[in-house]
C-alpha cells in the first residue's frame, strides 16, 4: 500500500493504475498544421521531479520527492505512473503518485509511504507516464516531455 503523506488537507489515496496504450493513431496532414493553444497545453516548461531521499519507516519506506516548478503555470493535477524495480532489475510494484497541487514557480516536497518494502530493497523508480496532468486552463498534453527528472541518492529515478 502507497500513502501519500500531506502537511494539509486530507489524505489522497493513491491506487493502482490498469489499462495501456499501445501506440498513437496515424498522423495526418491536418494534424501536423500548428494549432492556435493556449501556452499550458505545450506541456510544462520548467518542471523537475527529485527523488530526494528514502528513510526506512516501520515496515516500509517513505520517499521524499522534491518537485521544482519553475513554470508560470499551477497544476490542479500532476499524477504519475511509478514503477518500482527492486535493486536485482526485476519489477517490485506498479502504482500511482499524485504530485498535486504544484503552485506556479514554487517549490514542494511531498511524501510517500511505501509500506511493506524495505528502502535497502528498492533500485530505482520509472516514471512510465504521467497519466492526468491539468491547469486551470484545464488538460495539458505532453507533460512528460516536459518533465526533467533526478535523484539525489543511490536510488535513481529515471523516465
Amino acid at each position: 500500500m502507497i500513502r501519500q503523506i500531506r502537511t494539509h488537507g486530507p489524505w489522497l489515496a493513491v491506487a493502482a493504475l490498469a489499462g495501456f496504450s499501445f501506440g498513437a493513431p496515424p498522423v495526418t496532414a491536418q494534424d501536423a498544421a500548428p494549432a492556435a493553444t493556449p501556452a499550458a497545453a505545450a506541456g510544462p516548461k520548467a518542471l523537475t521531479v527529485e527523488l530526494n531521499k528514502l528513510e526506512p519507516q516501520g515496515g516500509g519506506c517513505r520517499a521524499y520527492v522534491v518537485v521544482q516548478n519553475d513554470d508560470d503555470t499551477a497544476y490542479q493535477a500532476f499524477k504519475l505512473d511509478l514503477v518500482l524495480f527492486q535493486k536485482d532489475g526485476i519489477i517490485g510494484r506498479r502504482f500511482a503518485m499524485d504530485l498535486a497541487p504544484l503552485k506556479a514557480k514554487k517549490r514542494t516536497v511531498k511524501l510517500f509511504d511505501l509500506d511493506d518494502i524495505s528502502c535497502d530493497k528498492i533500485g530505482s523508480f520509472l516514471i512510465n507516464d504521467v497519466v492526468d496532468c491539468k491547469s486551470d486552463a484545464g488538460p495539458v498534453e505532453n507533460c512528460l516531455a516536459g518533465t526533467t527528472v533526478k535523484s539525489l541518492g543511490d536510488v535513481q529515478l529515471t523516465k
